[in-house]
């Protein structure tokens, strides 16, 4: 299936929000709808690794959407990069954003996605390191059918957005849909008993949920550097494809 990018500037009650899109275009099939997918970044925005995930699960089928989660702070376009620089802002600004922004900017895609002409308005909702955070967030909304988040930072110390206290964990019966949760064991950001802590609270929330390791490092799915873990990356790829397709 080929996909056609594109771009949209989504309103926000903190200004325009750029949000790339990805079409999914079976030629054998003109006009047929496809489910939605929110997709979101890691700190760096949409990074060349980013746009393949994304452009990956649109061939699949999906209808993507990637928002600028730092479109408050940084203008539209605006890419970091993966040094110190990029590093180091990136995290400044996870903590500059208000939980209530990164909130209202996932109902604005979630309802983009939902009204789009191409989406059967079935949605999930994926991301990596800050982004699974923010899926895992995504999936408090009713629409939510399915999310998987990849080794999300910050749920298991509450300190995403400003004031470093998120209620993520307090909050996991919210969670109404399929969850997913996929992270590395070699990852210094999320250390086994945050992950353990995680766990607790989703088995005792009642959530309906699945869990997956890998012995990889933080960002194993970023197809550049040395933390890229080819084998580790393909088989969670397909956990994450497989969930979508049987929830969507």
């Amino acid at each position: 299936m080929t996909v056609k990018g594109s771009f949209v500037d989504l309103q926000t009650p903190t200004g325009l929000m750029r949000t790339y899109v990805y079409l999914p275009e079976n030629p054998r099939e003109a006009g047929q709808k496809s489910p939605g997918l929110l997709l979101y970044s890691e700190i760096f925005q949409q990074t060349p690794p980013i746009r393949r995930l994304a452009m990956q699960f649109a061939s699949h089928g999906f209808l993507v959407m990637v928002p600028e989660i730092y479109h408050e702070h940084l203008a539209s376009g605006t890419v970091l990069g993966y040094d110190d620089a990029g590093k180091d802002r990136g995290n400044a600004l996870k903590h500059q954003t208000r939980l209530s922004t990164f909130d209202r900017d996932a109902q604005v895609v979630l309802t983009a996605l939902e009204q789009h002409a191409a989406c059967t308005g079935r949605l999930g909702v994926v991301g990596f390191c800050i982004g699974g955070h923010l899926a895992f967030r995504a999936a408090f909304h009713e629409e939510v059918r399915a999310a998987c988040c990849f080794y999300p930072t910050d749920i298991h110390s509450g300190t995403l957005g400003e004031g470093k206290k998120s209620d993520s964990l307090q909050r996991v019966r919210e969670i109404r849909g399929e969850l997913m949760m996929i992270w590395g064991r070699q990852d210094p950001h999320i250390p086994d008993e945050g992950r353990l802590a995680i766990y607790r609270s989703l088995r005792e929330a009642g959530v309906f949920f699945t869990w997956h390791e890998f012995n990889a490092a933080h960002a194993f799915m970023r197809d550049e550097g040395e933390r890229y873990d080819p084998s580790a990356a393909r088989s969670a790829l397909a956990l994450a494809l497989d969930l979508f397709h049987r929830a969507l």
